[in-house]
């Protein structure tokens, strides 16, 4: 099977690097993340707003967020989405930001003093909640209204993270990034954004989308009963051989089929313009199943990669 495996790692144990460089070596590397754009309210009814990209969804029955306020790296303080959620009023909104809102998403993080309310700072629209205290983003696509079921320190130092456990309550979708009937959220008209390590964010734009059946909707036959010639081919990636790992057997051609197949005209070229260079007509063969294979043309592709044994 093909690899690619790097010539060198780094190898880095924790606590053997200054706080804020582990920090950076974590968050570059667990990422995309999805981020909570987190509206809490303290007991006296000051609003905050604020993004944390510690955060998913971890239950849908019962439908459960959770995100992370983390001490400060710096000087191990805490935030204050976390002090209102954990000593003023357990209740929030976890709201979802598209593209279209990303800087001033960006600019609710700044750290203002406690009273100071990030709807405002940041130019947005404060919207009543249905069924929880704390407003809702009125320009965000979707929130999630949200019960605080727990807070769980998993850490009393810096960078130590606080788990908080969101039962979700009541939700709200803009009609406009919806799939028909109750098909969910359309990734194409979403927009959505992550974060990434430093200042760095993504954006999930139409271009990058793409589709992996998955294979718990079948049995796959696995890479490791692919014919040996597959899956130690030299032109095959390991995405490939993944894709052609996850057809179950009954749905495999047939011999008939696959030598019914020598007739496709390009096939058939294929064979005839190489048949005094067996090596070289292996390899065009292995070359056009992969072209087959990546453009979804999986049972043409299994045809071809067999004739190329």
């Amino acid at each position: 099977m093909p690899t690619s495996t790097p010539t060198a790692f780094r190898s880095i144990t924790p606590g053997t690097l200054k706080g804020p460089e582990w920090h950076q070596f974590m968050l570059g590397a667990v990422a995309p993340r999805p981020i909570a754009f987190v509206s809490t309210i303290d007991r006296e009814g000051h609003v905050n707003l604020s993004p944390f990209s510690f955060f998913n969804v971890f239950s849908s029955n019962p439908a459960t967020l959770i995100f992370s306020p983390a001490n400060r790296v710096r000087d191990n303080t805490q935030k204050h989405t976390l002090y209102n959620v954990r000593d003023e009023v357990p209740e929030c909104v976890i709201n979802i930001c598209d593209y279209a809102l990303v800087e001033q998403m960006s600019l609710a993080s700044t750290e203002y003093e406690r009273s100071v309310n990030e709807f405002r700072k940041a130019g947005l629209t404060e919207l009543p909640s249905d069924m929880v205290r704390p407003p809702r983003v009125a320009e965000c696509p979707v929130a999630f209204e949200c019960v605080v079921e727990q807070v769980i320190a998993i850490g009393d130092s810096n960078g130590g993270g606080n788990l908080v456990i969101c039962r979700v309550v009541q939700s709200h979708f803009r009609e406009d990034i919806l799939l028909p009937g109750n098909g969910g959220v359309d990734p194409h008209k979403f927009d959505a954004v992550a974060r990434m390590g430093g200042d760095w964010y993504c954006r999930v734009v139409p271009e990058s989308l793409f589709e992996v059946p998955k294979p718990n909707r079948n049995k796959g036959i696995g890479i490791d009963s692919l014919p040996e010639h597959i899956r130690h081919s030299d032109v095959l990636t390991g995405n490939n051989l993944g894709r052609l790992g996850n057809l179950e057997e009954p749905a495999l051609p047939s011999a008939a089929e696959v030598q019914a197949y020598r007739d496709e005209p390009l096939v058939a070229y294929t064979l005839n313009k190489y048949r005094e260079q067996p090596a070289e007509q292996r390899r065009q063969l292995m070359l056009l199943g992969k072209t087959l294979l990546e453009e979804g043309r999986l049972a043409e592709a299994w045809k071809v990669l067999l004739l190329a044994k």
